[in-house]
C-alpha cells in the first residue's frame, strides 16, 4: 500500500483500546495511530509510553473538532457510548470502526448504517473473532466439504471467574448493555451466522450465578438456521471445567477443538502483530476430525490449525478506505446478530422460543 498513512483517532484506552485496537492499528501498513482519547491520567501515561508520537485528547469532542486532520475514528469506549459517538463521528464526516456490540438494538444499528450510507462513509464493526485460528480452520473445512453436511454446531466461550470483577461490563443497568449475552454472545452468534446463515428460531437461557453479580454470567443460546443447521452456543464466566471451543457434527465426520486462539494472550503480553510466529498454535492443541470415536481417547486425526489473523481486519479496513475494497464487517451484518441477541434476551426472560 502506497501513499500517506491514514490517520486514526482511537476513543477509549481501556482493555479494548490498549490491548486490541492500538497495537493492531499501529502495526497495519497504511494506518497510523494519530490520537488517543482518554480522560484517565494513568491511561494517558500508558498511551504515551507505548506510542511516544501519539497525540492525546481528553474527550471525543476534541477529536471531532479537528475531523479534517483525521481519516478514521475507532470507538473502543463503553458499549452505551457506541451509538451517540458513532453518530457524532459520521456527522463530522469521519469513517468509523465500532467495537462490538455496535448498539443495544438492531434498529439502532440499522439507523447508523443508513446514516453512513447517506454520508457515503465507511461504518465497520470490530468482530475480530472472525479471524480466530480455529474459526478460520473450521470455515476452510466446511468449504472443502471435509465434514459433509453440517448438522450441529457447538461453540463455547467459557471462563472460570467465580468472583465478579465489577465495572460496567457486569452492571445490571440495561443502559450499560453489559452481561455475557452482549459481550461474548456477540462473538459466538456472529460466528454462527457467518458459517451457517440466518437463524429462524432462537431459544436462550441466561442466568446470574455469582453472588454480587448483576448481569448474566452463564448463558446458553440455541439457534435453528434457515438451512437446518442447529447451533448451540455457550458463554460463561462460571465454568469450572471448560468444554471444547468447537464441536461440529456433520454427515461425514466431526471436528472437535479445545483451547482459545493465542492472539489475545499475545496482545495482553505486549507482543505485537508481525512478530515471527504470530497467530500460530502448538500442534498439541490442534483439533481432531473423525467419526465414531472420541478425540480424547485418540479418535480421529489431528488437523493443523491455521494461524489466527486479527491484523487482517484492519488491513481490510485500510483497503476499503483507500481502494474501495469491501467492508470486512458491515453494520447491517451486526444488526442481524443483534436481532438474534434481542430474541435471545426475550427467550430467556419469557422461557419461550422466539421466531425471527
Amino acid at each position: 500500500m502506497t501513499g500517506t498513512p491514514l490517520r486514526v483517532g482511537l476513543v477509549g484506552y481501556g482493555l479494548a483500546g490498549s490491548v486490541f485496537h492500538a497495537p493492531l492499528i499501529a502495526t497495519t501498513e497504511g494506518l497510523t495511530l494519530d490520537t488517543v482519547v482518554t480522560s484517565n491520567p494513568r491511561r494517558q501515561e500508558q498511551a504515551r509510553a507505548e506510542f511516544p508520537d501519539v497525540r492525546l485528547a481528553t474527550g471525543p469532542d476534541e477529536l471531532f473538532a479537528r475531523a479534517g486532520e483525521l481519516d478514521l475514528v475507532v470507538l473502543a469506549s463503553p458499549n452505551k457510548t457506541h451509538v451517540p459517538l458513532a453518530t457524532a463521528a459520521l456527522k463530522a464526516g469521519l469513517p468509523v470502526v465500532v467495537d462490538k456490540p455496535i448498539a443495544g438494538t438492531a434498529a439502532e444499528a440499522r439507523d447508523l448504517a443508513a446514516l453512513a450510507d447517506e454520508r457515503g462513509l465507511l461504518l465497520s464493526v470490530f468482530q475480530n473473532r472472525r479471524w480466530d485460528n480455529d474459526f478460520l480452520t473450521l470455515r476452510r473445512m466446511i468449504a472443502e466439504g471435509e465434514l459433509g453436511d453440517v448438522w450441529r454446531f457447538e461453540s463455547r466461550f467459557e471462563r472460570w471467574r467465580p468472583q465478579p470483577k465489577g465495572g460496567w461490563r457486569e452492571s445490571g443497568d440495561p443502559a450499560e448493555i453489559g452481561g455475557l449475552l452482549y459481550d461474548l454472545g456477540s462473538h459466538v452468534v456472529d460466528q454462527a451466522l457467518v458459517l451457517f446463515g440466518p437463524a429462524t428460531q432462537v431459544y436462550a437461557e441466561a442466568v446470574v450465578r455469582r453472588a454480587g453479580a448483576e448481569a448474566d454470567d452463564d448463558t446458553f443460546i440455541a439457534l435453528t438456521h434457515a438451512n437446518g443447521v442447529r447451533s448451540h452456543l455457550y458463554v460463561s464466566a462460571t465454568a469450572a471445567q471448560l468444554g471444547p471451543r468447537f464441536r461440529v457434527l456433520g454427515s461425514r465426520a466431526g471436528y472437535v477443538k479445545y483451547g482459545l486462539d493465542p492472539q489475545e494472550a499475545a496482545l495482553r503480553e505486549g507482543i505485537r502483530p508481525g512478530t515471527e510466529g504470530w497467530g500460530a498454535e502448538n500442534d498439541t492443541l490442534w483439533g481432531r476430525v473423525g467419526s465414531g470415536e472420541s478425540p480424547l481417547t485418540g479418535g480421529g486425526r489431528p488437523v493443523p490449525t491455521l494461524p489466527g489473523d486479527y491484523p487482517a481486519y484492519y488491513a481490510a479496513v485500510a483497503a476499503a478506505l483507500r481502494d474501495g475494497a469491501p467492508n470486512p464487517v458491515t453494520a447491517r451484518e451486526a444488526a442481524d446478530a443483534l436481532d438474534v441477541l434481542e430474541a435471545a434476551r426475550r427467550s430467556a426472560r419469557d422461557g419461550v422460543a422466539v421466531r425471527l
